[in-house]
């Protein structure tokens, strides 16, 4: 058996303000936005290289869903961005205005910061260290 994840559902306010910031902010890349209704749309980005794996951005449509914007993880790193050169991204994204809440630091398993997306969940930039 073969199994794999193929997208993570990301409760975002709007969607066009989401695709903004990941793609312009964190220069995702934005792979499909379809209408699949008046209001629902099906928007799938993912970093830039990435193939395995995308977020899939999906509109608050209740009072709930709209609760968890920003905080799907309970205040926790919610989402882990793996780079092949963490000081290059760093810079970018402080160019781009995303704001750290957490300096980079070195770890064992390699160079670490987080940050917040627009809605508050937060984010690992992780450069892991060559096994």
């Amino acid at each position: 058996m073969k199994q794999r994840i193929a997208q993570i559902a990301l409760v975002v306010g709007e969607y066009d303000d989401a695709i903004k910031f990941y793609t312009e902010k964190l220069n995702f890349t934005l792979i499909e936005d379809t209408r699949l209704s008046e209001t629902k749309r099906w928007v799938r980005i993912a970093p830039p290289g990435s193939t395995d794996c995308c977020l899939l951005l999906a509109k608050a449509a209740n009072e709930e869903q709209h609760s968890r914007v920003g905080n799907q993880a309970g205040g926790r790193v919610f989402l882990f961005l793996y780079t092949d050169d963490f000081w290059r991204d760093y810079t970018g994204m402080l160019d781009n205005h995303i704001n750290f809440t957490k300096m980079p630091t070195e770890e064992e398993y390699g160079t670490v910061a987080v940050f917040e997306d627009l809605y508050g969940n937060l984010w690992d930039l992780i450069e892991p260290k060559a096994s």
